[in-house]
């Protein structure tokens, strides 16, 4: 068992529920690697999904189920444990993108990748993986 972690943004949890190559990765990758997500992350997929999954056609009933079946792989963090680095993550990202500062805040606590579509978290110091190229780290 390694010690690998990474922190989900909230696009990827998204993903996982949308899509079939995220919820791959992250069953294929529960055993070795530890997955986080902040708790906003959560409430931003929870908030977004609706509208997302009504464009589809897909049953919204369904889909936010697998979304609760994710917490069981993807420990949500709670405000209180990364709360402590948020003028730091600020100072990081907010140039780019104030609302990410709980995800790279996670990161700098936990010590890990962040996994995001989003290039705001580049240069901020923390390493930064697409899905595309997650499974290099996932793997490694």
């Amino acid at each position: 068992m390694s010690n690998k972690a990474i922190v989900l943004d909230a696009n990827i949890l998204i993903r996982a529920v949308l899509g079939k190559r995220v919820r791959e990765l992250l069953l294929e990758y529960a055993v070795t690697v530890k997955f986080f997500a902040p708790d906003v992350a959560y409430a931003d997929a929870r908030k977004y999904l609706p509208a997302l999954l009504e464009k589809r056609g897909v049953q919204s009933a369904s889909a936010m189920a697998v979304l609760d079946t994710l917490e069981a792989i993807v420990q949500p963090l709670e405000l209180e444990l990364y709360v402590g680095l948020q003028q730091q993550a600020l100072q990081r990202i907010a140039m780019r993108d104030a609302d990410d500062w709980p995800v790279l805040a996670c990161a700098m606590t936990i010590g890990c990748s962040v996994w995001t579509e989003d290039a705001d978290f580049f240069g901020t110091g923390v390493a930064t993986w697409t899905t595309d190229r997650v499974e290099l780290y996932l793997a490694g």
